[in-house]
């Protein structure tokens, strides 16, 4: 059993939430979400708000701070192996209530198939806040190009 190390990152401006399924090997290493070098999280929401590119935790934070963006992820807890989202097992959602009573969030947004379904399923019958599926920026999402999942995601910038 895994359990969530990295805690949620908001502030009491933040409007808008990303929430992953469960953090990768290397987020869970680098200690922040979407760690891996592949994923394309990053260069996806850095081009939409006209970004440079960030690379270290804490231009990161700045980022999100900048542009209202809060993140955690669907799982608390579960079974998995490796980074691998099929994988996942025995899951305990997260308690979104700390992050939805501190912050005037908007539009929750889920990075991901798996993500979507997990909230549908555990989070959305407490919350009764519905959340806009995305096109997961993972690298396992080959389908998805660069320019198209900016594209997808433009409406990130649109709350």
């Amino acid at each position: 059993m895994q359990v969530h190390p990295i805690p949620p990152f908001f502030d009491e401006k933040s409007t808008v939430l990303v929430l992953g399924s469960f953090p990768s090997v290397k987020s869970r290493e680098a200690g922040f979400f979407y760690g891996h070098p592949r994923n394309r999280y990053w260069m996806v929401v850095a081009a939409i708000f006209g970004s440079d590119p960030l690379t270290t935790i804490e231009e990161k934070k700045k980022f999100l701070r900048k542009n209202h963006i809060a993140m955690w992820d669907t799982i608390q807890s579960c079974t998995i192996t490796g980074s691998s989202d099929s994988s996942i097992r025995d899951v305990v959602p997260n308690d979104l209530d700390r992050i939805l009573k501190a912050a005037p969030i908007r539009k929750i947004f889920c990075n991901g198939t798996t993500s979507y379904n997990l909230y549908m399923k555990y989070i959305y019958p407490k919350t009764g806040r519905e959340a806009l599926k995305m096109p997961s920026t993972s690298p396992a999402n080959a389908a998805w190009s660069l320019p198209r999942l900016i594209d997808a995601w433009q409406i990130l910038k649109d709350v």
